[in-house]
């Protein structure tokens, strides 16, 4: 027999956005329900030092997330280690249907499945990860001060990476497969005029090197895309920069979407181009992707969820402002 369950608010992912919604929800008396999904505590639970979060001078990203979890169950948050594998959005209730074939019906649905860097594939990639490789500067660049680090890719992201990490390392080369570059012109010439910036053209990174212990980086082998040959360069670290991918897969034929995949909001909130379908964090966010603001948008998404719900009338029918923030609370 399946397995089906009603609830007037489903969170769909567990990240700092869905972990806080489940918190704002809950004190609501929502008594929402949060499904976890393939990795409970999103990308927060690959990183190691985490030294920007409120309140902790430095904590480990795991830790951290367990932390999260637990205050969302204390506050009453009914946690499910499932993975929602569809959507229907165009039915009332709406209809998640997980991979252990158990059927959740919700008045409500915030999104906050996250969004996952783009990576290479390479297997010493994988082994390094966490431990000299990484995905995002502003989260792990302070780690670098005064060493060489390597950045791979050659669009808007690799160039805001490379400018940001020279404010910490001694030097970084920018490697990129091409002979020129993809990102802004105002970007590329910030970059060239930057003295501690190198720049290795027509080259892909083949392979990182380091050593087991401790676990660490040394240095990478790069190949040339003109000839195949290939070279090693020193490096404490290695920061892959070839873009995101927002996990919009379940709603992609379901709800706007933009820039490239990203769930479209809109501004000031986080309502979807569905009413009562909200979505926050790193799936709605190609700009800042920090934990921090993530939270907030949880926040914002548990608040805008319980406007919703107060806006329907008895015959289930959502009010046409769908759910619109009162004027005297209301966010520009």
């Amino acid at each position: 027999m399946t397995d089906s369950t009603h609830v007037k608010l489903l969170i769909v992912g567990s990240g700092p956005a869905g972990y806080t919604a489940a918190v704002y929800g809950a004190r609501a008396m929502l008594n929402p329900m949060l499904i976890q999904g393939l990795q409970p505590g999103g990308q927060l639970t690959i990183t190691t030092e985490v030294e920007n979060w409120p309140g902790e001078t430095e904590i480990q990203g795991p830790e951290l997330m367990v932390k999260m979890e637990e205050h969302a169950r204390a506050m009453g948050t009914d946690i499910v280690i499932d993975t929602v594998t569809k959507l229907d959005l165009g039915v009332r209730p709406f209809v998640a249907t997980c991979d252990s074939g158990r059927i959740v019906t919700a008045d409500a649905i915030i999104l906050a499945t996250g969004a996952q860097a783009r990576w290479l594939g390479l297997p010493s990639e994988e082994k390094f990860k966490g431990f000299g490789v990484s995905a995002c500067a502003t989260c792990d660049g302070f780690f670098y001060r005064g060493r060489e680090v390597l950045v791979i890719g050659g669009g808007n992201t690799a160039v805001e990476e490379a400018l940001f990490l020279t404010k910490f390392a001694s030097k970084v080369t920018l490697v990129h497969r091409r002979d020129s570059l993809r990102a802004e012109k105002i970007l590329q010439h910030r970059l060239f005029k930057n003295p501690k910036v190198e720049v290795i053209w027509d080259h892909e990174l083949a392979e990182v090197t380091g050593v087991d212990s401790p676990m660490g980086v040394n240095g990478a082998v790069l190949k040339s895309t003109k000839d195949g040959s290939t070279r090693e360069v020193p490096a404490d670290g290695v920061f892959v920069a070839i873009g995101h991918a927002p996990a919009s897969e379940l709603v992609k034929d379901q709800l706007e979407l933009h820039n490239g995949g990203y769930v479209k909001v809109e501004a000031g909130s986080t309502r979807t181009s569905i009413p009562g379908v909200f979505a926050a964090g790193d799936l709605t966010d190609h700009v800042y992707r920090q934990a921090v603001t993530s939270a907030g948008m949880g926040c914002m998404a548990a608040l805008d969820a319980e406007h919703y719900l107060a806006s329907i009338d008895e015959a289930g029918e959502p009010d046409p402002a769908h759910g619109e923030l009162p004027e005297e609370v209301s966010v520009e």
